[in-house]
């Protein structure tokens, strides 16, 4: 059968126009449902040019602009769903930026955000967007940028400026972000590159600057609040710099493990730089005599500490019992090591769930401890040797004069406060005097006891306790 060619003409086109005029039409239910979601809030909607693929399957909105009435204002330069528009591919917004208004002015700015498998063309709740709260499989955002600026607090007529401080201001950009499983709840996982901040009138910090190569975060759940708060399973970090008016510090890596529905947790941080000259030169000068005289016991006339630590916990239900555990390690360098290991037997509050109660504990004072032990160790890397000469400077007198007053000191704290605690103080000495590397305290708790009573009074806390002090 052959074809009149005008009518093979009329089919071509009409073939040809189908992907146009569905993309047209998802084009137009993008413009409807944009201006359907920011009906709700007070302000005013913009929006330049919507157009279409060529082929169809994406829908783009130009040069969006909504602005509210106290000025605040959201601004996205392109706005593209690709795919399905009922059910995106991916969701992409270039030329983000977000200024605040009233109070709290601010500014936050994204060069380019890509949803994956977004929930639907418009992935937020209800209302306009906030910059946050976005339902996908993974985000993808470069250049984030965020400035925050408080008004300063004035009187009632507005005259005058009440605090007698700067108003917190500052900014932190990010080079790169990527997320997975968002929701308004919760974000799987999140890993940030490339951050960098600075801050001013920020309280005791003062003026501040930080960088961070790399911020990895697991499990945050209860974004929203719910009142019980944000819950995280994992914290991961690395190469972090800060320089304040209080603070000069470096850090190699830190990470945490939160999750304790296992029943087991921990914390890890490698090479805590302090930089403790810098500090001292930053303090008030009245401090800077009694700084620098602790900084030289601490590091021996360097000025440079680091630290380095470890941590584990776990829980372990035992029928009506649950056993508590912990060991740790922290290291200061040419200074000490302090270690520690804990075994408490609890019996939990009636009527709780062990899993769900020890698992996000947060205040142990509610349980019954049914005795446990607790040992911790201090060992001499050159702390306690730098000492006496620090002791006898400060004093005016000779290093064997200032021990001879210190096992003096010691033992009149042994009278007042039992020999066990005279046993303690001597083990210092003894380290100081170079007749010891090591002092371990072993603490045995009574059989059953509230938390809260041990704690109350802290000076009979000795009276309750069964202590061995050992030194080597």
């Amino acid at each position: 059968m052959r074809m009149n060619p005008s009518r093979a003409a009329v089919l071509a086109a009409m073939l040809a126009a189908l992907p146009w005029a569905a993309a047209q039409a998802d084009a137009e239910r993008l413009e409807a449902d944009l201006r359907a979601r920011f009906a709700a809030a007070p302000g005013e909607l913009t929006i330049g040019e919507l157009s279409d693929g060529l082929l169809g399957g994406d829908a783009t909105a130009e040069n969006l602009s909504f602005v509210e009435d106290d000025g605040s204002r959201v601004r996205v330069a392109r706005y593209v769903v690709e795919g399905d528009y009922d059910a995106p591919d991916a969701v992409v917004m270039e030329g983000v930026r977000l200024e605040g208004g009233g109070r709290e002015a601010g500014m936050f700015s994204v060069e380019r955000l890509r949803l994956e498998k977004p929930s639907g063309p418009l992935p937020w709740p209800e209302g306009r967007w906030n910059g946050a709260d976005l339902d996908a499989e993974a985000l993808t955002a470069e250049g984030l940028r965020l400035e925050l600026e408080s008004a300063p607090v004035t009187s009632a007529d507005g005259k005058k400026v009440l605090g007698g401080q700067a108003s917190p201001h500052g900014w932190l950009t990010i080079e790169r972000l990527q997320a997975s499983e968002l929701s308004p709840q919760a974000i799987g996982h999140l890993e940030a590159n490339g951050i960098a901040g600075h801050g001013e009138g920020l309280d005791e910090m003062g003026v501040a600057d930080l960088t961070l190569a790399s911020l990895e975060l697991d499990g945050m759940r209860r974004l929203a609040d719910d009142g019980e708060g944000p819950s995280l399973d994992g914290l991961r970090l690395e190469a972090l710099s800060i320089e304040s008016d209080r603070l000069v510090a470096d850090l190699e890596s830190l990470s945490v493990d939160g999750n304790l529905r296992d029943g087991e947790g921990g914390a890890r941080f490698e090479a805590l730089d302090l930089d403790l000259t810098r500090m001292i030169e930053r303090a008030p000068a009245a401090q800077r005599t009694q700084l620098r005289l602790a900084s030289n016991v601490l590091t021996g006339g360097s000025g440079q500490l680091r630290l380095d630590g470890e941590f584990d916990g776990g829980w372990e239900a035992l029928g009506r019992k649950s056993l508590l555990t912990g060991e740790g390690m922290v290291t200061a360098d040419d200074a000490f090591r302090w270690r520690f290991d804990t075994e408490l037997p609890v019996r939990l509050p009636e009527g709780v769930d062990p899993q769900a109660y020890l698992s996000t504990m947060t205040d142990p004072s509610d349980m019954t401890l049914l005795g446990g032990r607790i040992e911790t160790t201090l060992s001499e890397l050159g702390l306690f040797a730098r000492l006496p000469a620090v002791m006898a400077a400060s004093r005016g007198i000779g290093e064997a004069e200032a021990l001879e007053q210190a096992r003096t000191q010691a033992k009149g704290f042994g009278t007042m406060l039992g020999p066990r605690v005279g046993r303690l103080l001597n083990g210092l000495v003894d380290m100081m005097e170079g007749q010891a590397s090591e002092l371990t305290v072993r603490l045995t708790l009574p059989a059953a006891s509230d938390a809260r009573t041990l704690t109350a009074d802290p000076l009979g806390l000795p009276s309750k306790l069964s202590m061995e002090v050992e030194t080597r």
